[in-house]
């Protein structure tokens, strides 16, 4: 069983996916066979999504989960939506309290749920309750686990919190968990605001029954940057789309060398750790003169520690489009299960530390960011890649690649770099980029764990078809019809 427990190589050369007329791409097997279970039924793009995002909270405990946040980009075949989903900090948090990273103070209020519920009143053709049938089934009766899924288990101590960490192929049952989805499915999203599976959280964390009842999320409006032929759409504040989009906005004033890109992203994540918070204006960071201004200028050091998240893409035969991400933040987040719940609770508290002290009511710096390509005003499709404070640097390295190709799979599968203060982590072949990147006054090392670089899943429309792809470094596929 040692092996499941090791780094284990991406493979190359993978096939995207084709379909005529839908398809669904994630993370894990069950939650992309459950997406199209929901199309074949008749759903949507957004149920898909739903029942994909369900299933992944069972099969993926340590990256998402009801106790965790998401943000959604829908496109409904005519104009775009963005769906923000993250919970603030308690209200009668104290602003002098040090920033936890783990623990009780870490927890934020879980906003996933709500954002369920938000796509499936807006969007969904079903009710939330068929969208959780198949997360309820995988719950009670039993998965297996996958090989990537066991190792990240096995390497966080917190997944204690939900028993002994499963080997490759062990079949897993989460009980409590199946019965917490059994009230949403039954109940709505205010099983979870109200009632005692509040009180459950409440009774473990530094949130009160008040910081749950009054939660909402909120529909925005994405932030966008044309890219070429492309419009790249990424969400605003509190999330660090913005760091994307000014990446590519400075890439696009220069060459394409993964030294040139490195540079970029540094410039960028630094102008977002000093202006993103939450409900900030940050539209002056795509300002061409201030770009131009910016370009000619060098970066601080980024440090940018890892995180535990999923995303998933779907688009139906309508071509209405669903980008989602979900996520604890850390692997299974603040190491806390709510009693009697199977609910882990995010740390997203944690981030905190950007601004430098936590701040009552309000949401910190968020990680998690769902892409959308658009082309002449019309879908070219959803993308992502889950990872932390990866994210932003991760869109930079995939979206120019994905505006050129209609490769998903090869675009998902190619080696990148990942920044950490000065130090750059190279995968693969990107080795050959060290020279560059040391000349630049950074140190470079060659990293083996393809773990550190993220896994992403994209489909891209070329025509009337659609070609997917999920990231070769997670255990999921993507697939159609």
């Amino acid at each position: 069983m040692l092996s499941s427990r090791m780094a284990a190589p991406f493979s190359y050369n993978r096939p995207p996916a084709v379909a005529a007329q839908a398809m669904v791409a994630t993370s894990q097997p069950l939650a992309t066979r459950a997406g199209l279970r929901a199309l074949e039924r008749g759903g949507n793009a957004v149920d898909a999504a739903l029942a994909a995002a369900a299933v992944l909270c069972v099969t993926e405990p340590m990256s998402t989960g009801v106790g965790g946040d998401l943000f959604a980009q829908v496109w409904d075949g005519e104009k775009l939506h963005g769906l923000d989903a993250a919970g603030p900090a308690p209200l009668r948090a104290d602003p002098e309290s040090p920033v936890e990273e783990t623990g009780p103070r870490s927890v934020t209020v879980p906003g996933a749920v709500a954002g369920w519920g938000a796509l499936a009143e807006r969007f969904g053709r079903f009710g939330l309750d068929a969208a959780l049938v198949d997360a309820i089934s995988a719950a009670e009766d039993g998965f297996a686990v996958a090989g990537r899924t066991s190792r990240a288990w096995w390497l966080s101590h917190a997944g204690l919190a939900l028993g002994p960490p499963p080997d490759l192929g062990e079949r897993v049952r989460l009980p409590e968990l199946g019965a917490t989805l059994r009230r949403i499915a039954e109940e709505g999203q205010d099983a979870i605001y109200g009632g005692t599976i509040a009180d459950a959280i409440a009774s473990c964390t530094w949130l009160d029954a008040e910081d749950l009842a009054g939660y909402r999320s909120c529909w925005v409006e994405p932030l966008r940057l044309d890219y070429r032929r492309t419009t790249v759409c990424e969400l605003p504040p509190p999330t660090q789309g913005i760091a994307a989009l000014e990446g590519l906005g400075l890439l696009g004033l220069g060459g394409f060398s993964v030294a040139e890109q490195v540079e970029c992203v540094r410039l960028a994540l630094e102008d977002a750790f000093a202006q993103v918070r939450d409900g900030a204006d940050v539209t002056g960071l795509l300002d061409p003169d201030f770009l131009a201004r910016r370009r000619r200028e060098g970066s601080l050091d980024v440090v940018e520690p890892p995180g535990g998240t999923v995303y998933l893409c779907a688009v139906d035969g309508d071509r209405m489009a669903v980008s989602l991400i979900q996520s604890l933040y850390d692997s299974f987040g603040s190491g806390i299960v709510a009693p009697g719940t199977g609910i882990v609770l995010q740390n997203r508290g944690a981030c905190f530390a950007i601004s430098g002290q936590v701040e009552p009511g309000r949401r910190p710096y968020h990680t998690i960011i769902p892409g959308m390509l658009l082309r002449d005003g019309q879908l070219l499709g959803p993308f992502g890649v889950m990872g932390g404070f990866l994210q932003a640097q991760a869109h930079v390295q995939v979206v120019p690649l994905l505006a050129d190709a209609f490769d998903p799979q090869g675009v998902l599968d190619k080696p990148r770099f990942r920044i950490d203060g000065d130090l750059v982590l190279l995968e693969g072949e990107l080795w050959d980029s060290a020279g560059e990147i040391e000349a630049l006054g950074l140190r470079v090392a060659a990293e083996p764990d393809s773990t550190l670089f993220g896994g992403g899943q994209a489909i891209v429309v070329q025509d009337d078809v659609l070609l997917g792809g999920s990231d070769s470094r997670k255990d999921g596929y993507a697939a159609g019809y």
